[in-house]
């Protein structure tokens, strides 16, 4: 009786394992089309007028920005480091600039995203907010 539960465990292990791996590609799925709810930038919050009416499109592991005419004005791929807390994310630019990489801290919470991160060759954020050559910007997924 007691090697059938040895076995049983051995052999659910992996599942729950995967189980808590689906858990955790579920609690990142970033794929749709977010308004900029607000930004900062070098300790400072963002003007209003700056970031109203841009849009953020996250699609498979690409990011890119609109603003209110619809003009891309920012592309990049990305990876996220779930082993991390808060989850680390490595942005490789796409536009303006290619191949520029920017390295910050990502967090989502239902529909919301904030998003933190330093200027290419400067140290990335720990913590949700900015110091110099930083920039952190909260994310609100839209209704289709």
């Amino acid at each position: 009786m007691r090697a059938l539960w040895i076995h049983a465990g051995v052999c659910l292990l992996p599942l729950a394992l995967l189980a808590d791996e689906g858990k955790k590609a579920d609690a990142l799925h970033l794929d749709g089309t977010y308004k900029i709810v607000s930004g900062e930038k070098d300790g400072k919050p963002e003007p209003k007028e700056r970031i109203e009416g841009r849009v953020v499109v996250i699609k498979g592991n690409r990011i890119t920005g609109t603003d209110r005419e619809k003009k891309e004005f920012f592309a990049c791929t990305f990876k996220i480091d779930t082993s991390k807390k808060p989850y680390a994310i490595t942005m490789t630019s796409a536009a303006p600039k290619t191949n520029e990489v920017s390295r910050g801290i990502i967090e989502q919470d239902g529909d919301r995203v904030k998003l933190c991160y330093a200027l290419p060759g400067t140290a990335p954020p720990t913590t949700f907010s900015t110091t110099k050559n930083q920039n952190c910007f909260v994310l609100q997924k839209t209704k289709k």
